[in-house]
């Protein structure tokens, strides 16, 4: 007899959790979506809301897991209180909006015996693992990140991304980094950045970064939330054996021997880790993107552009 479904409970019912996260779950027969929790009233037809976590918590019917889609500056005392109360905690890209926050809720995870995975969605991406396989044989001379978009189209009146924790460019950026060390064979570490803040602005809209692995790989990397028609989400890997392109955010593949293109299969894969590794009783907490984002505001220049509207 197969095992019950995973009764999971999201929080923040946003554009993201509407477009990926509550179809991923409703396809997943590992998840039954029991409940959801905002501070909006508007939650989905027949399935229990509540205002905030407390309120599930105290009133609601019994969840395994919740599924955290908040903005990452108050996602650590989410996470802290539901583990607490004994649940596997999902959360969304970046896992937090500091990287101690993250480090003491994988140490709380550990203590109460709960799962908690820090979720990397592009990593998921139907060209990611066949390059990660692919470059491991070769030997790497340079890597090329371009990752331009216009936040008026992802973000719009999201204040919260343009302030201290929301990460600015880098929301987005975070992605390719997310990556960038999953399929390099090496570490990869910052060596310096600019980061361009809008005068009006807490947080960067452009940023360009020179990073390097252990074996003094050079890699360069452009980040732009101005740009508009055709967005460019594309890593390209210069190599002994030709060249590798992650096109559409890892959605397309080019190989020396041809390329293939996937449909959508992020968040799918992301509930199946989940589903894996709440079965199995173990966490998935990988900070190292969120490590070189902390380093190019520790590192990076600080240079001020003009205001930004949206």
């Amino acid at each position: 007899m197969s095992a019950s479904p995973i009764r999971i409970a999201l929080q923040g019912v946003g554009k993201i959790a509407r477009d990926q996260h509550f179809p991923a779950i409703a396809a997943n027969p590992d998840f039954a979506l029991t409940a959801t929790v905002s501070r909006h009233p508007a939650g989905l037809d027949d399935i229990p809301h509540f205002s905030d976590l407390e309120a599930l918590i105290a009133h609601g019917p019994a969840v395994d897991a919740i599924a955290l889609c908040t903005p990452p500056q108050v996602r650590y005392a989410l996470a802290a209180r539901a583990i607490e109360a004994g649940l596997h905690v999902f959360l969304e890209k970046p896992p937090g909006a500091t990287l101690s926050e993250v480090i003491a809720l994988q140490g709380l995870a550990e203590a109460a015996g709960v799962t908690l995975f820090a979720s990397w969605h592009s990593r998921y991406a139907a060209g990611v693992e066949p390059a990660r396989q692919w470059l491991a044989e070769r030997r790497i001379e340079h890597v090329s990140i371009i990752w331009r978009e216009d936040v008026r189209v992802w973000h719009p009146g999201q204040d919260w991304i343009w302030q201290p924790g929301g990460l600015g460019v880098f929301d987005p950026g975070i992605n390719a980094l997310s990556i960038l060390t999953q399929i390099l064979p090496n570490p990869v570490f910052l060596k310096d950045a600019t980061l361009q803040f809008p005068e009006n602005r807490a947080a960067p809209i452009a940023a360009d970064l020179r990073l390097s692995d252990t074996l003094d790989t050079p890699i360069h990397m452009d980040l732009d939330w101005r740009q508009t028609g055709p967005q460019s989400w594309d890593i390209i890997v210069e190599t002994d054996a030709g060249t590798v392109h992650l096109a559409k955010g890892g959605a397309v593949l080019s190989l020396p021997k041809g390329t293939v293109e996937s449909p959508d299969v992020e968040y799918p894969g992301l509930y199946a880790r989940f589903a894996e590794l709440v079965r199995d009783g173990r966490s998935d907490v990988d900070t190292a993107p969120l490590c070189i984002v902390a380093d190019s505001f520790l590192r990076g220049q600080r240079v001020q552009v003009e205001a930004f509207e949206d």
